[in-house]
């Protein structure tokens, strides 16, 4: 792995050579800013070169040993892991588990052994009964609109999820999913999409930076791109926060340009 940018004024060779980065290190490089009460909504997603963010459904045959490394360290620095009903069907999801290389560092930051993963669901058309909800080292979560059917919510409280609300009617709102959680707090936030999840996040302004995985592949076919749903109004700029490479990976991270946090 190297460093493409930025790079330190007068870098030495050293700096930026081809080598394997210690777990502190790329820790480091990702921290979380400072400052940040009402919550930091990170993304982290991979891409082939054509756009596409799946290979017949599931982002794994895109990925690398490199972007797991770094898939690791983002849900090791989160204090919630946030991902869509679709995509905890499709991918298979587990609780997050604890890792003794980060116990440290979240001890310090006074978060649990693990990140809590919280899943964003209107209708609440989940398997109550999977290892998700019976098997987590923290309580998984569950974020719905207010108006979502009463014996789901009692299903899944009764599994050991909290349930929190995040919309005034039957639909979950963007904005408020990251308030909720800020509110119970969980303001270091990650999300893994997918496409539908982070398109909503996007559309309403409450994404803050992107860590996007560019893997040197073509996949073709139909595959979603890494957001779908509403169209912004006026396109988003984000600006080019830090890139790194390995084995022709592209290991990006933006910011929204009008960041004025660290």
């Amino acid at each position: 792995m190297r460093r493409l940018f930025p790079l330190p004024a007068g870098s030495a060779p050293a700096e930026t050579e081809d080598r394997e980065w210690s777990l502190e290190e790329l820790a480091d490089a990702y921290a979380y800013p400072t400052g940040c009460p009402g919550g930091w909504l990170r993304a982290n997603m991979v891409s082939a070169l054509d756009g596409a963010a799946h290979h017949q459904g599931r982002s794994q045959p895109l990925s690398s040993a490199a972007d797991m490394r770094i898939f690791g360290v983002l849900r090791g620095l989160a204090d919630a892991v946030v991902v869509g009903a679709q995509t905890v069907r499709q991918e298979g999801y587990r609780p997050a588990r604890a890792r003794e290389a980060f116990a440290a560092r979240r001890a310090a930051a006074g978060q649990p052994p693990a990140p809590a993963i919280a899943v964003v669901s209107a209708s609440l058309d989940l398997d109550f009964t999977a290892p998700l909800f019976t098997e987590p080292l923290v309580p998984t979560l569950v974020l719905t609109g207010e108006q979502a059917p009463a014996d789901r919510v009692a299903e899944a409280r009764a599994a050991g999820a909290e349930v929190l609300v995040a919309g005034s009617g039957a639909m979950v709102e963007p904005a408020a999913v990251v308030a909720a959680l800020a509110a119970r707090g969980f303001t270091r936030l990650l999300t893994e999409g997918g496409p539908r999840l982070l398109g909503q996040f996007a559309a309403a302004g409450a994404l803050d930076e992107l860590c996007l995985s560019l893997a040197p592949l073509m996949v073709s076919g139909d595959a979603a791109r890494i957001t779908s749903g509403p169209v912004l109004v006026e396109p988003e700029r984000f600006r080019l926060a830090s890139v790194v490479e390995e084995a022709g990976f592209l290991f990006t991270r933006y910011r929204r340009s009008d960041d004025r946090r660290n």
